[in-house]
């Protein structure tokens, strides 16, 4: 069983990109975390002893394992041990609220859980029930539960069958639909090999960078542009598992950090810090995706430390699209990547698809991109690509769609006759070939970087018995960045503490109200 596991775990990318990896840069630094370091024999060394550790409890071959860490060294070796035995990775948010994780179990049939117990360096959150495995064994028993060697992680393993619903699948990440409800991205090696080169064409990568994961790697837009981006090139991969600005600022200073994907909040709150002094990084690459970068916030942060910040356009399902590589157009993404084809079409209503009518498709062809950028181009963005998912799976079933479907009529996240992918995201190419993204089709925004359904929230405030009505939204507070507000119109009296508490239960922390305003009518 074990020769059966490595042979299918030959083809799999990251366990490839491991072994090329140590033989070429030995004992050259891989991964740091603190105050300690893993050079590239010694973290291939510390995976093979999980991998073996995995293979002794029968997982791999296919089997999905979640893993429900943040950025600690832990996530990167189990998440390289599971592709070196041949299971499909499934990292999931530790913050993650109970009624979500039972949703995203209920989507993915996994084979083990790995979690680490309540009361750990991460089980800060409000909600740190979501650590327990509890949920998935409501409905499965588990085989085996086991402490894995030498940590405080448990690995819950259940009696499921292996899925075969893509082949080459080798990585599920977790966004949210347009309802809100979890929706797992399927990768294939194919997907995260295209990703890869993509985005180390565009920052122009190589095992001398060194890379900052301080956004989750649980998240598609740290996991490639963190650890998928270090084992494809070599570089070195730095963690830092919470926010905390003073210390992130002395990583970048002390150890030469040249690429680094954050969101604008992040660069906000190290533009506040009073000591901050220029930074002699050459060819930064700081990156800013997941909410408009503000051109406040890029200078502050130029003025601060003489580094010039990319806007970024990223997408679980699509991967990375565009980006402004001279950091001078804050307003806009960048350019599109040429390694992609995206297309807009008009912004029409779903109730009325013959009045659809696709624009020129724009990206891969010089030409046609500049045909595209010429006109101005506005609309629904569609994209098509090596790198772009070719499924998903979720805990509702979604509406069926011919494959000659009208474009108006293919679902957010959906993909039409020509193999294009809906965004959801509604977007203009100016003249200069340059992307501005202009909002969505659906109700959904982002927080620091993570999808918000405001149905979502508005639903959960009006299932509380005191709540009659409920509208949610964001707002950016100077201090803070972005967080969802509610106004809502009670039920007799209650607290706006007895509100926030029932969102607290069944929201994750990011999703929940910060600031509730009672009032008669929405």
């Amino acid at each position: 069983m074990a020769t059966s596991t490595k042979n299918k775990a030959s083809s799999f990318l990251l366990s490839r990109w491991l072994n090329e990896a140590a033989d070429k840069r030995g004992n050259a630094k891989a991964l740091v975390y603190r105050d300690t370091y893993l050079s590239w024999r010694g973290l291939l060394h510390r995976v093979e002893r999980r991998a073996q550790e995995f293979r002794a409890m029968g997982l791999g071959d296919g089997a999905w394992v979640g893993l429900m860490l943040g950025n600690v060294p832990d996530f990167v070796i189990l998440a390289l041990a599971l592709s070196r035995v041949g299971a499909v990775i499934v990292p999931i948010d530790p913050t993650t609220a109970t009624r979500e994780l039972d949703l995203m179990l209920e989507a993915a049939p996994l084979r083990a859980l790995i979690t680490r117990p309540r009361g750990g360096p991460e089980a800060q959150a409000p909600d740190a029930r979501a650590a327990s495995p509890a949920p998935l064994a409501k409905r499965d028993i588990a085989e085996s539960r086991r402490r894995l060697q030498g940590t405080l992680l448990t690995c819950s393993v259940y009696k499921r069958d292996t899925p075969k619903i893509v082949e080459g699948t080798e990585i599920v990440l977790f966004t949210s639909d347009s309802a809100g409800d979890p929706k797992g991205v399927i990768r294939t090696s194919d997907n995260l090999k295209a990703e890869a080169d993509k985005v180390a064409a565009a920052l122009e990568l190589d095992g001398e960078a060194k890379i900052l994961a301080a956004v989750p790697l649980f998240h598609a837009y740290g996991f490639d542009l963190g650890l998928l981006s270090a084992m494809n090139t070599g570089a070195v991969l730095f963690l830092e598992d919470e926010i905390a600005p003073k210390r992130i600022a002395k990583i970048l200073r002390d150890h030469g950090v040249d690429v680094v994907p954050g969101t604008p909040q992040l660069y906000a709150d190290l533009a506040k810090i009073p000591t901050a002094r220029p930074l002699k990084t050459k060819n930064a690459r700081f990156l800013a995706a997941g909410a408009k970068l503000g051109e406040a916030t890029a200078q502050a942060f130029h003025d601060k430390y003489g580094v010039r910040l990319m806007s970024c356009y990223h997408t679980s399902e699509t991967g990375f699209v565009a980006l402004d590589r001279k950091g001078q157009a804050p307003d806009t993404v960048g350019k599109l990547s040429d390694a992609i084809e995206v297309r807009l079409t008009a912004v029409v209503s779903h109730a009325a698809p013959e009045t659809a009518k696709p624009e020129a498709p724009a990206g891969k062809k010089k030409a046609a991109k500049a045909e595209a950028a010429a006109s101005s181009d506005e609309g629904v963005i569609w994209v098509r690509g090596k790198s772009v998912s070719q499924a998903a799976i979720s805990p509702f079933a979604a509406p069926s769609v011919k494959p000659s479907a009208r474009a108006a009529q293919v679902p957010i996240g959906g993909r039409d006759a020509d193999g294009f992918l809906r965004t959801g995201d509604i977007g203009r190419l100016d003249k200069s070939g340059r992307l501005q993204l202009l909002g969505r089709e659906d109700d959904l925004v982002k927080v620091d970087g993570k999808r918000v359904a405001l149905g979502e929230v508005e639903g959960c405030l009006e299932s509380f018995p005191k709540v009659k009505a409920a509208q949610a939204m964001v707002i950016t507070d100077p201090l803070t960045g972005p967080m969802v507000v509610a106004r809502v119109v009670a039920r007799g009296s209650v607290e706006a503490e007895e509100i926030i508490d029932h969102c607290a239960r069944n929201l994750a922390p990011y999703k929940v109200p910060r600031r509730i305003e009672f009032c008669e009518v929405i």
